[in-house]
């Protein structure tokens, strides 16, 4: 099954063209890497994908369909630096995300279980690590339990601890059978955790 079809996706800010024509299709199940340095056209890339910018020309496809809002709910993303609430707990924060999402607050402990917070869960946010704070935004993501899942430089700005942890929070991740849409600019993480690959 194709989860994503791109078709000559391109964006232009004046006279830079940040995107060129970018085609590739991602099947089900897979870890897809977008790998490229900083402003390769990336976030951009996720940012068109994700309805959040409007491209140039050209077009793209989620489940053989036409971006739409249904087919947004079925997609987890990151693609900043997590940003919660720092004196909430992860399940406090959790608890304001699932209202946002309208999903069940049962939600929440299997999110938490999921990205190894559980025994954390009652701890105020400012009180992680940032590999903590990765991992809560990870959860965040799959609350609503989507298909898919869209991670923009997971590990930027860890420590070696940290950036472990994240990579095998991933691979356990994609075990489970989640399609998994990976952008770095680092190599050595492409090729640990990406089975197909795009250079931009």
């Amino acid at each position: 099954m194709t989860i994503l079809e791109t078709n000559k996706l391109t964006k232009q800010y004046k006279r830079l063209t940040a995107l060129n024509q970018l085609d590739f299709d991602i099947q089900k199940g897979m870890v897809f890497g977008l790998l490229g340095p900083n402003g390769s056209g990336k976030t951009t890339t996720l940012g068109i994908l994700l309805s959040v910018l409007k491209a140039t020309s050209g077009t793209f496809k989620w489940f053989g369909q036409p971006p739409s809002p249904e087919s947004r709910k079925k997609i987890g993303a990151i693609l900043e630096i997590p940003c919660f609430f720092p004196y909430l707990t992860a399940v406090q924060n959790l608890l304001v995300i699932s209202k946002i999402k309208d999903c069940p607050p049962s939600a929440i402990d299997r999110s938490l279980r999921l990205v190894g917070l559980y025994e954390r869960r009652n701890d105020p946010f400012k009180t992680y690590s940032l590999g903590m704070k990765q991992r809560l935004a990870i959860g965040a993501a799959l609350l609503v339990d989507p298909p898919v899942l869209i991670l923009d430089e997971p590990t930027n700005g860890l420590d070696p601890q940290g950036i472990v942890e994240i990579r095998e929070l991933i691979k356990d991740i994609a075990a489970s059978g989640k399609t998994i849409i990976l952008a770095s600019h680092l190599l050595d993480e492409v090729q640990q955790l990406c089975r197909h690959v795009v250079v931009l």
